[in-house]
């Protein structure tokens, strides 16, 4: 029994479209599915945020309550490639009282690729050195997506 080549290629050139539909909606549940992290405190904030794969940074939001007062507050990438490849990414100049951080990646920018895209040893580093320590309390939400 002879088999029609043409009818074996569109029936190959089907199951691929299939295929590429179905990742391409896998890939658009993952951007949408931002996992946040979270931490508390009253001292400096010196916290690691990451993901057990490739992940992209999708926001960082900190509430400050207490006593006056504001620092700077940096987010750094802490490399699984070591220090030389470490990389400050972004330092918000005022953070504390009546200076909550509201950090967020526009869409444009996180769309794969995306330079805020990071390998899943990789760190986001968040540092913040309390101005009166005990006195300012915060919370911190860091938002991670999987990466594709």
């Amino acid at each position: 029994m002879a088999h029609d080549p043409s009818q074996l290629v569109k029936a190959a050139e089907a199951g691929l479209a299939t295929q590429e539909a179905e990742l391409a909606a896998s890939r658009t549940r993952q951007v949408l599915s931002i996992m946040t992290k979270t931490a508390t405190g009253n001292a400096d904030i010196v916290r690691s945020f990451s993901l057990d794969r490739t992940f992209r940074l999708i926001f960082v939001r900190c509430h400050f309550a207490g006593t006056a007062g504001s620092n700077p507050l940096s987010i750094t990438l802490d490399s699984a490639n070591g220090t030389a490849h470490d990389a400050q990414l972004y330092t918000l100049v005022r953070a504390g009282i009546g200076h909550d951080v509201n950090f967020r990646i526009p869409v444009e920018e996180n769309r794969e690729p995306s330079p805020w895209t990071f390998g899943e040893n990789d760190a986001i580093r968040i540092d913040w050195t309390n101005p009166d320590g005990g006195s300012i309390t915060w919370g911190l939400e860091v938002g991670l997506a999987l990466a594709s």
